[in-house]
């Protein structure tokens, strides 16, 4: 069997590849978040991910089909029952979730979770509504220098956030909002994937802007992730980007928080520089779910998928022959489909080492569990009650 020393696994969240069976439930059928943004675009410029046999998955405009003897590529379908960002990560990590978590996209909060926050915290609550970040801070900001409301807002993922001022509201205390939201949200009935806290600054709607004090209070996974038995084994478990906050630290041994997409992958490299770990390197790009699939911008998407091939071809020289990179999403949220929704899609997936010798591709896996099983595998570790079978191509 091969062995790996470490193991890459990036995220290039919401990157979803077409419809699964069951897309109709989620009201996603005809989606392809891939496919659409190339369309979009006329092309994407992409030669590192089409060298990888990108073009074997389906038809991405600016790719071809190619010999790739050192990657094998497939699609991956979610088994659990939800498309948001925790439910696909917990997954690929073996736990499989039956009971998706609650939005409050069409709605708004309920009035009585408002009021409870709004009479626990001693301040009154503006917003309440899906919106985009940086939107709602344009609307409510200079409302809340006036007043020191509270901004609340959700997304289409399961989540409360509170926006506030630095100068008006002190990171600390928007933090311990947080704490109270987190406890209020833990009920059944309001049953939340993360609260995060979302401060800014600025004076007016031309110069706010958020900080990097963001604060994600998030749910512990609801079973051990492969990520703890990676580290009972003290094998390191880095992660970048926002992987902590979306597993609450549980099975972490290093974290480092991100910018951008960019700043996440500069980040890779210099792990990929390190050759004193052993175990893996966990990486989520967020900026392709939120500051394109959610605002749907098909154009910028596209531009964002090009800017990460040119840093993948920037890491992949960098990788040993003892190195095994995978790239993937958890779900997808395809820009050119209605509303500002995940969409529930298949994932891409692709396996490069450069001590593989017959990469191909290979036929669609029934769970995004199969990456996680494969990681433990190959340190000839067990897996306890995790979902997920390794890919025996990659490991023999």
């Amino acid at each position: 069997m091969k062995k790996y020393k470490r193991i890459f696994l990036i995220v290039c969240d919401s990157l979803g590849i077409g419809e699964m069976a069951d897309s109709d439930k989620f009201n996603d059928k005809g989606t392809n978040t891939f496919v659409h943004i190339s369309q979009s675009c006329n092309g994407l410029k992409i030669p590192n991910l089409n060298k990888l046999g990108i073009g074997d998955l389906d038809d991405i405009i600016g790719t071809n089909k190619v010999e790739h003897k050192s990657s094998y590529v497939l699609k991956c379908n979610e088994l659990s029952n939800g498309k948001d960002t925790m439910t696909g990560h917990w997954e690929m990590m073996g736990i499989y979730t039956t009971k998706p978590f609650k939005t409050f996209t069409e709605s708004g909060f309920p009035e009585a979770l408002i009021k409870e926050l709004e009479d626990r915290c001693g301040r009154k609550i503006v917003g309440n509504c899906a919106a985009s970040g940086t939107e709602i801070i344009k609307k409510w900001g200079e409302h809340q220098l006036k007043t020191g409301d509270l901004i609340v807002y959700t997304s289409a993922d399961s989540v409360l956030q509170i926006a506030a001022n630095e100068d008006i509201i002190p990171v600390p205390e928007l933090y311990h909002y947080c704490d109270i939201a987190r406890e209020i949200c833990l009920r059944p009935e309001y049953y939340l994937g993360r609260i995060i806290a979302r401060p800014f600054i600025g004076t007016n709607p031309t110069n706010f802007k958020r900080t990097p004090n963001r604060h994600d209070l998030a749910l512990s996974p609801s079973g051990r992730t492969y990520m703890n038995i990676l580290q009972d084994n003290n094998y390191t478990v880095s992660c970048i980007g926002k992987i902590s906050d979306i597993f609450n630290g549980v099975g972490v041994t290093k974290t480092q928080k991100t910018i951008s997409n960019l700043d996440g992958m500069n980040k890779t490299i210099l792990e990929a520089l390190d050759n004193s770990w052993k175990g893996l390197c966990f990486v989520n790009l967020v900026e392709f779910d939120s500051e394109y699939g959610h605002r749907r911008d098909p154009i910028g998407y596209g531009k964002a998928i090009e800017e990460f091939d040119i840093k993948l071809g920037e890491l992949l020289p960098l990788l040993n022959e003892d190195d095994l990179l995978m790239i993937t999403a958890d779900h997808g949220n395809d820009p050119t489909w209605e509303g500002s929704d995940h969409t529930r899609e298949k994932v891409p997936l692709i396996i490069y080492s450069k001590s593989i010798k017959d990469g191909r591709k290979l036929n669609e896996h029934n769970t995004f569990a199969d990456i996680g099983a494969t990681i433990i595998t190959n340190f000839d570790l067990k897996k306890e009650n995790q979902i997920g079978e390794p890919f025996k191509e990659v490991l023999n």
